[in-house]
């Protein structure tokens, strides 16, 4: 098991919770869902299609997403757009009921595209890494695809999030090939995906407290780790006020980012596994999906 940045729970952001939906910035909030964490955008009141959605949760959370958006934006109001971070199993689990709920359209980078629409399966777990329950149950989580094709859309290459206007999208992969993250610079607000999280998600323990650590990406689920460190890097060279991350609880100030600016300048150190299917070798990918992955 590698290092981790421990955190005071000072950094935590205060939360105003609605319904279990935390308010962490100005039109951002963000509701726990088990394991994962998905995220609100528009101002408390926002009528219908003036807010988005980011990432959609484990399968069967459907009806607590839906719950949170009403608890915030009122009964029948439907999102602008719902965005991905990513296509991991407890990133898209409600995202077909959703968008068909809603009749929504799905803005992801085009290489997730083969792990939306059907055409490719992500490369398998590796559960030698990590060493916590969650690791060692990982050969069990799903790797797609799922298929929502049929609501699918490409980010903007200009950079703009549709529906979230402020916002630019940025190319974070290494946990998988189009792994993205959101930032506005107006309060320096940012959105990590799983690119690092702020809970050791190894860990069942440390999952159920959420006790504030700064990892790099969930090991177990990344098959490429020099580009995850360079997108910490790219992250960290941001200098941001607020994180929220795919996994643990939403933190800000100074100490943040300390050990943001520490997970960037030691990853190797703190976040890479010491040995693992990928840490020499990675998977390679490309716009029709996975086209490489390295021996057992």
């Amino acid at each position: 098991m590698r290092a981790q940045v421990p955190i005071d729970p000072a950094a935590i952001v205060d939360l105003d919770s609605r319904s279990g939906v935390h308010e962490i910035a100005t039109e951002l909030a963000y509701r726990r869902l088990g394991i994962v964490n998905v995220i609100y955008h528009g101002a408390e009141g926002a009528g219908d299609r003036e807010w988005v959605l980011i990432d959609a949760g484990l399968t069967g959370t459907g009806p607590l997403i839906v719950g949170g958006a009403v608890a915030r934006y009122g009964k029948g109001s439907r999102p602008a757009a719902l965005i991905l971070t990513h296509g991991h199993f407890d990133h898209v689990g409600a995202l077909e009921t959703l968008a068909q709920r809603w009749d929504t359209p799905i803005f992801a980078h085009p290489l997730e595209f083969p792990y939306l629409d059907g055409r490719s399966s992500y490369p398998p777990p590796d559960p030698t890494v990590g060493g916590g329950a969650m690791s060692a149950l990982s050969g069990l989580y799903p790797t797609g695809p799922i298929n929502v094709g049929g609501w699918l859309k490409a980010l903007p290459e200009d950079g703009s999030v549709p529906g979230m206007p402020g916002w630019r999208w940025i190319h974070t992969p290494g946990h998988s090939p189009g792994h993205i993250s959101l930032w506005r610079e107006a309060d320096r607000t940012l959105i990590a995906g799983d690119a690092f999280i702020t809970t050791n998600q190894e860990s069942a323990y440390a999952v159920a407290v959420q006790k504030p650590e700064l990892h790099g990406p969930p090991m177990y689920f990344t098959p490429d780790w020099l580009q995850a460190r360079r997108s910490v890097e790219q992250l960290a060279s941001l200098v941001p006020e607020v994180v929220v991350t795919g996994h643990g609880p939403a933190l800000h100030g100074p100490e943040m980012r300390a050990a943001l600016e520490k997970l960037a300048r030691e990853f190797e150190r703190i976040a890479v596994p010491e040995h693992g299917r990928y840490v020499l070798n990675p998977a390679k990918a490309d716009e029709t999906g996975v086209t490489y992955l390295p021996p057992v």
